[in-house]
């Protein structure tokens, strides 16, 4: 197949969705053996797209050429037998079946086998497994396995079909820079064999590093596009929210001697981690990160309760408090915002303002602890406004907002809630630029307030930007601690991997 052979366009394509135009005449090309960005902010209609793609959605007016056949929509399965496999940002898993299982799962439907093979799945299984470079637990349940666990079975679902069109949204939000690396391997093989690969990510400089082209969209429409050589993080970042998005530090030295509204001393996990201090002040925005493994997460899920330490103390303004279960937590005034927002944080099938007050329903109660319906509303109200979720009402239902609304949603949830300490793990997971500025913006807002923040997360950048200080976490322990001029990408990549 010759690298420059079209093996998708889509020309003029437009979708509308209650009268709202969510693709206005949207044109693009893939072509063979081509890594292709496509790059927006949520809502920009990067999903409408892909759906439009794969068939999920049918378009109302424009045509899809695949491999010079023109049709003015298809199917699912028109489209995974013509080679276009998806994945997709929320995994698509079942959570009952094994990781080798999940794998198989397309290829075993597409060759419409009436009856499946454990020896058949498990080899096709191992086989991608092992051209990947990743350690999987194949006969272990999707459910009890770890958001990154499930990002990579994912991917591995999508390349296990003899794809053409390979479209990855947002494929490594969950991997560390070395299974990324991994994976930019793989995607290069595919290219080699001419594949073309639609990649999707708000991590610019993935994008850079993987894409020879870039394709922009903005409200519907594509606003840029060209080769990626004559793009940088910076002017893709314009392009999509139309404006200059700032890379600069953006908090300010606190006070001295002002006292901790938290305190954690020795606290560990057997397994997980152990001899963890630190000391949060109010008003500081406080950074955790280290490679997946390193237990930076399940220090968080001790200190909020999910997963309680066996050992060690946690005091609130100078308290000690015993913390066993979440609602111990939530007594003490800590609030945690999840790593999974779609399946630890949401009720999906609920308004946004229902899941707005889902932490705080007792604060609404009267004297004969009835809810004050009055109250919720305008409380609800203000919020959706502070926070700017973008959506038609607080009634709309949640599971219709895209990533980044729906994390202000999570928020949301826990700021009406008034906690001493804020827990957010990987709070722009998925998150275009725009939002995570405006995201961070809110943080900040809170913390100006008194409010003590903690931020989980491997995105070094936003944690160099809007972080009083860094600590390091490797193999269950804080190994490091980075404040002022120190606080740098390098630096704190260096101390990641030392």
């Amino acid at each position: 197949m010759s690298p420059a052979e079209t093996v998708l366009e889509v020309r003029d394509v437009v979708k509308i969705y209650g009268g709202v135009r969510a693709l206005g005449g949207v044109s693009l090309t893939l072509e063979a053996g081509q890594v292709h960005c496509l790059a927006g902010e949520n809502g920009s209609g990067k999903s409408t797209l892909i759906k439009v793609i794969s068939g999920v959605e049918r378009p109302d007016s424009g045509v899809l050429i695949i491999d010079g056949e023109s049709h003015s929509h298809v199917t699912p399965s028109q489209a995974i037998r013509a080679g276009i496999q998806v994945i997709y940002q929320d995994f698509s898993l079942f959570p009952n079946l094994t990781a080798a299982e999940n794998i198989a799962m397309l290829s075993e439907l597409a060759d419409r086998r009436k009856l499946s093979s454990r020896r058949r799945i498990r080899e096709a299984a191992e086989k991608i497994v092992t051209e990947l470079g990743l350690h999987l637990d194949l006969d272990a349940d999707v459910e009890h396995l770890s958001v990154a666990d499930r990002q990579l079975i994912a991917i591995c679902r999508a390349l296990v079909g003899e794809a053409r069109v390979l479209i990855m949204d947002e494929p490594t939000t969950a991997l560390t820079h070395s299974e990324v690396d991994r994976l930019f391997a793989i995607v290069r093989r595919l290219q080699e064999r001419g594949v073309a690969v639609m990649f999707v990510s708000h991590k610019l400089d993935e994008v850079l590093k993987i894409s020879q082209y870039v394709t922009v969209l903005r409200n519907g429409e594509v606003v840029e596009s060209g080769p990626a050589s004559d793009y940088t993080g910076r002017s893709i970042a314009k392009a999509m929210t139309g404006r200059d998005v700032s890379e600069e530090r953006l908090v300010e030295e606190l006070p001295s001697g002002l006292a901790p509204v938290m305190r954690v001393s020795g606290l560990g996990r057997k397994g997980a981690f152990r001899d963890v201090d630190f000391e949060l002040r109010p008003g500081e925005i406080l950074g955790i990160t280290g490679l997946l493994g390193s237990g930076r997460s399940e220090i968080a899920e001790a200190i909020f309760g999910v997963a309680p330490a066996d050992s060690g103390h946690v005091d609130i303004n100078g308290s000690p408090r015993r913390i066993r279960s979440i609602n111990d937590a939530v007594r003490a005034g800590i609030g945690y915002v999840p790593e999974d927002r779609l399946t630890q944080g949401l009720f999906l099938e609920k308004s946004i303002a229902d899941n707005m007050v889902a932490a705080s329903l007792d604060s609404y109660r009267g004297k004969a602890l009835l809810l004050d319906r009055a109250r919720i509303r305008r409380s609800m109200a203000l919020l959706f406004q502070r926070l700017r979720v973008k959506a038609p009402n607080v009634q709309a239902p949640v599971r219709s907002l895209s990533g980044g609304n729906a994390q202000r949603v999570v928020i949301a949830k826990w700021l009406d809630r008034k906690p001493t300490v804020l827990m957010l793990n990987g709070p722009t997971v998925g998150v275009d630029i725009g939002s995570k500025e405006e995201i961070f913006a809110i943080l900040r807002e809170q913390a100006a307030e008194g409010m003590g923040i903690i931020v989980i997360s491997d995105d070094i950048p936003e944690l160099v930007s809007s972080c009083h200080r860094v600590l390091i976490v490797r193999a269950g322990r804080i190994v490091a601690e980075v404040t002022g001029d120190d606080i740098a990408v390098d630096a704190i990549q260096e101390r990641m991997t030392a």
